[in-house]
Formats: C-alpha cells, structure tokens, sequence
C-alpha cells in the first residue's frame, strides 16, 4: 500500500528518483513559455527591484552606526550607540522577513526577542549586544547590499534588453532607418550608423529578444534563491535557539504522557487489582468465621477466594505488560510482538527484519505504538487481517501496521492517533498515516535508532 514514504519504505533508491523518471521531458516547453506570465516570475521581478532602495538605506545606516559607535567607543556614547544600531537591524529583519514571506513564498520565523534579565535599559543593551541574532541582522544588512546591486543590474539589464528587442518592430519606426549616415572617426577609420530595418532584420531582433524574455525569469528565480538562503540563514532564529525550544516542547509531551501513565497506572490498580483484593480480604475474613459454625460455606467462599485471586493475579500481570513486558526485555520486539499479535482479535502477520536491537527507550516506544495500533484495529477498523513489518533503514527504526479494515483514520480527530504522533514527536519520530474511507488502512512510524 503506498504511503507517504511510497509505494516501497524499504526502496533504498534515492528520493525524488521516480519523480524525476515519471516527468516527460514534454513538460518543460510548456514551463518555460509560461514562466514570463506567471505571478511568481513578477513578485520575484519586485523584489529584485525593490531590494536595491531598501538594501542602500539598511547598509549606509549599518555603515554609519557601526563606524560612530567604533569612533566612540572610548566614551561611553558608543556602547548604547551600537545597541540602538544592532535594534534598529533586527527591525530591518522584520521588513525582510516580511518581503521574503510576501514576495517569494519563504516563511522565516520571527528569532526570539531579547529581554534583559532585570528589565531596565543597562540590561537590555547588554542582551542586545551579546545576542548572535542581533548581528546576524547587521552582517546581512552589509552583505545583501552589494548583492542587491548586483541583482538589480542583471535582472534589469536582461528584462530590458528583452522586451526592447522583442517589442522592436512596434517602435523602430520612431527613430530614422537612414543607413548611410558618416559616423565618428575612431582610430583612422569612419564608421557607419546602421539600423535593423528589413523584415528579416526585425524579425531575427525579435526572436532573440523572445528567448531574452523566456530566459530572464529563470535567471531571476536562480538569483532570488540565494536571498532566500540569506533570509533565512541570517534573519531567522539560530539553530540552536531552535532546537532548545523544540525540546523544551518536547519535554512538555514527555511530562505529560508520563502523568498520564501513571493515572491510568494508579485507575487501573485502584478499579482493577485493588478492588478485587479488599473483596477478596473480606471473604476470606467472613470465611474464618464460618470456618467453626458451617465449614461446608467457609469452603465454598474461600473456593471463590481462590478464584477471585486468579483474577487478580492475570490483572495485575496485564497491568505489568502494560508497564514494560518483560518479554519485551528479555527477547526484544520480535517476540514482544508476536505476543500483541496473538492477543489480537484479527489474524496479525509479523515480520520483523532488525540485525540488532535499538536503544532500550526507543524499543519500548515501538512496542506501545504497535500495540496502540493492534488495538484500534480490534475496536475501530472493522478488519479481517492484519500485518505488522518492522525493520532497520540507516539510523531509523521503521514500523509499518496495516489492515483491510473501512478505513477514515485521521490524526486530526484528536483519537488515539493524535496521542502517538505527540509520543513519537518528543523523540524526534514521525507517524504517518494513510486511511481512504473505505480503507485500506497503512499506518507507518520512523523513530531514532538510539534516541
């Protein structure tokens, strides 16, 4: 069944290949013809445009405030000088954040902002100072201005030349066709004004101005790639600030699913297990007093005693499985596995294709996850088979359940799915899911091999 990973998890080619075989080269005429028409062509042409004004106000106030604060840093003007400088960049960011967002499709985060630790102006100058961020802003603001120029130079001077050479026939009539005209002496020799007046002459201007117009887009679409790389290189937040608030949201999921365990652990012991062995304690206790009067009920009571602690018993172990099997621990996910399978109301097929064993946390993760899946196959999916493929792709752990249930899973309808796809998240994982009303249904986990 195919998935988001396509039609094969285990294809080992590499991404994009059967795209790139399934694109007739047909296709690209077509693209190339409307690329001078297309709305993407015009807002990459405007930003071009627009970079050259804005790049030279943000490099001639970079350049200004950073060489008055280096001439005053002997005195005390120079250090707040060069904070204001650094802030007024970051405000700078916005605005190009802002265009790129608007003008060429690049969603770049907003970087944190910087807050001093007391409040007051000493600390926040400092923060500023200090901040990566802060002078990532002022090197893209020195940076992109020659860039700019360069851009404006190219994209102008193409676009230009094209269209006047395309258009030419419309306007040449404007300007006389006379060709014997003396030109200026150059170098002993007098050269001879011509003009592109014969039809085969404006039509030869003509095409070469067309192949102008079909190639400037493309050329502008090569340059405006590099400014997406600066915008969201330099502008946005740093990786590191990044990742420390994708794992503080990450630790969040984590206290949380732990929290919730151990309710579920605590409703579980406190309905389950702990219920049966207070009535169990009271029978007997109502058995001993029996045990003298009429020892014939004493031996029917402690008889259901007997089964009850059965009960009690298998409870309590379902509840240890629950917690980490210790068959996961001892012989790992195949056997782990298999056992979920058998507990299954469908037929379940495991193949499990693993040359080692995974961090012990990310095995206990693919367990729960597999079994959470099994269970909504039981309850929801209306199947009559199963299948469960888990193997090894570099450094990932793959899992693959599917089922030939009614299908219409969704993530976004906040079931079980939603709370695997927060549990895997918290570990760097992905779950995806493919669930056509009228199934079948191919769910798929990636985790980390070592965590």
């Amino acid at each position: 069944m195919a998935t988001a990973y396509g039609p094969d998890t285990r294809d080992s080619r590499s991404p994009g290949s059967g795209l790139r075989e399934q694109t007739p080269v047909k296709y690209f005429l077509p693209a190339v013809l409307r690329a001078p028409l297309e709305a993407r062509t015009w807002r990459e042409l405007l930003y071009v445009l627009l970079s050259m004004p804005l790049s030279t106000v943000m490099f001639v106030f970079a350049i200004t405030m950073t060489s008055l604060s280096a001439g005053l840093l002997i005195t005390f003007i120079g250090v707040p000088l060069l904070a204001v400088g650094l802030a007024v960049c970051r405000g700078f960011g916005v605005l190009e954040r802002a265009r790129a967002r608007g003008l060429l499709n690049v969603d770049v985060a907003e970087p944190a902002r910087v807050v001093g630790k007391t409040g007051g102006p000493m600390s926040w100058m400092g923060a500023v100072l200090k901040s990566g961020v802060s002078w990532r802003h002022l090197l893209y603001t020195l940076l992109h201005f020659p860039w700019a120029v360069f851009t404006f130079v190219v994209a102008v001077t193409f676009w230009t030349y094209g269209l006047a050479a395309l258009t030419y026939p419309l306007w040449q009539w404007m300007f006389p066709v006379y060709g014997g005209i003396d030109g200026i002496q150059l170098y002993g020799d007098r050269t001879h004004a011509h003009y592109l007046d014969s039809p085969f002459e404006l039509a030869a201007t003509s095409a070469v101005g067309l192949v102008l117009v079909l190639v400037s887009p493309w050329i502008v679409r090569g340059l405006v790639s590099v400014d997406r790389l600066a915008v969201s290189g330099l502008l946005g937040p740093s990786e590191l600030a990044a990742r420390v608030s994708e794992l503080e949201s990450d630790r969040g999921v984590v206290v949380d699913t732990a929290a919730a365990d151990l309710r579920r652990i605590e409703r579980d012991l406190h309905d389950g297990a702990q219920a049966r062995l207070v009535a169990l304690a009271m029978d007997l206790g109502l058995a001993k007093e029996k045990l003298t009067d009429d020892p014939e009920a004493a031996a029917r009571m402690v008889d259901e005693a007997h089964g009850e602690v059965k009960v009690a018993l298998q409870e309590l172990r379902d509840l240890a499985r629950g917690i980490h099997p210790a068959v996961l621990t001892d012989r790992g996910l195949d056997a782990a596995l298999s056992a979920i399978a058998s507990r299954c109301t469908v037929p379940v097929t495991v193949t499990v294709d693993l040359d080692s064993r995974p961090a012990q946390a990310i095995e206990g993760i693919a367990y729960f996850t597999v079994s959470e899946l099994l269970q909504n196959v039981s309850k929801h999916a209306g199947a009559t088979r199963a299948t469960v493929d888990v193997w090894r792709t570099a450094d990932r752990l793959m899992l693959q359940v599917t089922d030939n249930g009614r299908g219409g899973a969704d993530v976004a309808t906040g079931s079980g799915l939603a709370g695997l796809t927060e549990r895997l998240d918290a570990v760097d994982g992905v779950l995806v899911v493919d669930s056509p009303a009228g199934g079948p249904t191919t769910v798929t986990a990636e985790l980390p091999w070592r965590g």
